[in-house]
């Protein structure tokens, strides 16, 4: 029986009300049980424009207000220092994960398109509890972010080049050299506003921030920069966060974020909840071996990533295993690469993104006792 769309949609939030509060209470981050929802309601919603849409929404306004606490000369000190370590995350997370696939026999077009699976975090599940264990004020943090922004460079580059794999089509240095000059395009447009209209813009923001329309003009900004991204096939994740460090160089961070702060709640849910609608197990665990294999190995590698990146970022040792710890969670990149291959690798990449979901919750919850543990704090000396 078909229900009413409305009705649908309320249940569908009652529901998630019902499950957040059960998460509170056995404390265990929503997101993941926001996750199961999805993979159990999967079978009863069928390619659901509107929790698509609704959930993307979301994410982009998550993205939004990380962007808004970055202005832009904070950002390219970061971008600066977090190059090296989103370099070494390309070799070991894709083209390590690559390499094992091949060594277990698969073809070159399925090696990178598993390679693909494997090399994102998911930026929002990672951003999502760095705020919800509020952590996001502490050292890692401003690393873990700008390195999960260097990967939403390099996603859809990735992206494309599989896309073209996948389609038979050659890929040529001008459709690359075309997606790189998009992207400087879309950064170069968001440096233009914070620089030039920005500042001309500030009386007005700062005559009208307290009218009800104003939040039009805040959340309007973000979906339209959301969306250009899309529409040139990139990542509306990279527009959002663009679009959040437009609106920081207007200095009025905390008002604007509590403007868009209850659109965000209301509608980040969905996206987990569509995420595991995406995750398909009807069809049974292919190639189980490697997935074990590659299962280890990309927890080693973001491991390694934050231990040697952090470091050079110039991070402690301590902070550095933290970080490392706190982002090996795959998510949306890997679910956008998995639906360009077949039926059993699909199978095989839900089963391994649900899987490092749940681990890298686990992880990143006991992130900060693993590295007190292995770095423990020197005793403060006792004066005499």
């Amino acid at each position: 029986m078909d229900l009413p769309e409305m009705l649908s949609a309320g249940l569908l939030l009652l529901l998630l009300f019902v499950v957040g509060y059960i998460s509170l209470k056995i404390k265990v981050p929503n997101v993941i049980t926001f996750l199961f929802v999805g993979l159990v309601i999967g079978g009863l919603i069928e390619d659901s424009h509107i929790l698509s849409f609704a959930g993307e929404v979301g994410i982009i306004l998550l993205f939004f207000m990380l962007g808004m606490e970055f202005p832009l000369k904070q950002l390219s000190q970061v971008a600066k220092k977090v190059f090296k370590a989103g370099i070494l995350d390309v070799i070991l997370s894709f083209g390590v994960a690559m390499g094992i696939a091949l060594m277990f026999g698969v073809d070159w077009i399925t090696a990178m398109l598993i390679g693909g699976v494997a090399y994102a975090t998911s930026s929002s599940i990672t951003a999502k509890l760095l705020e919800g264990s509020k952590r996001m004020a502490n050292k890692e943090s401003e690393f873990m972010l700008g390195l999960l922004i260097f990967e939403d460079i390099v996603a859809p580059v990735l992206v494309a080049i599989l896309v073209g794999l996948t389609a038979g089509s050659a890929i040529t240095a001008g459709s690359i050299s075309l997606i790189l000059l998009q992207v400087l395009l879309l950064m170069a447009g968001a440096v233009l506003l914070s620089l030039w209209v920005m500042p001309k813009f500030r009386p007005f923001v700062d005559r009208y921030m307290n009218e009800d329309f104003f939040v039009l003009f805040v959340i309007g900004l973000a979906l339209t920069y959301g969306g250009l991204a899309l529409y040139l096939d990139l990542s509306e994740v990279l527009g959002a966060f663009l679009a959040g460090i437009v609106l920081a160089e207007l200095k009025r961070t905390e008002e604007m974020e509590h403007l868009v702060i209850n659109f965000r709640d209301l509608l980040l849910p969905l996206f987990f909840v569509y995420f595991g609608t995406n995750i398909e197990l009807t069809e049974g665990i292919p190639m189980v071996p490697l997935l074990l294999v590659l299962l280890v190995w990309s927890i080693i590698a973001k491991l390694a990533v934050g231990y040697w990146g952090g470091q050079s970022y110039g991070m402690s040792k301590r902070v550095s295993l933290r970080a490392g710890l706190s982002f090996t969670q795959r998510g949306e990149f890997s679910i956008i690469i998995a639906a360009l291959a077949s039926q059993e690798i699909m199978a095989f990449s839900s089963v391994f993104i649900l899987m490092s979901a749940l681990i890298g919750v686990v992880l990143f919850q006991n992130a900060p006792k693993m590295a007190n543990r292995v770095f423990p704090k020197k005793p403060k000396a006792q004066s005499t």
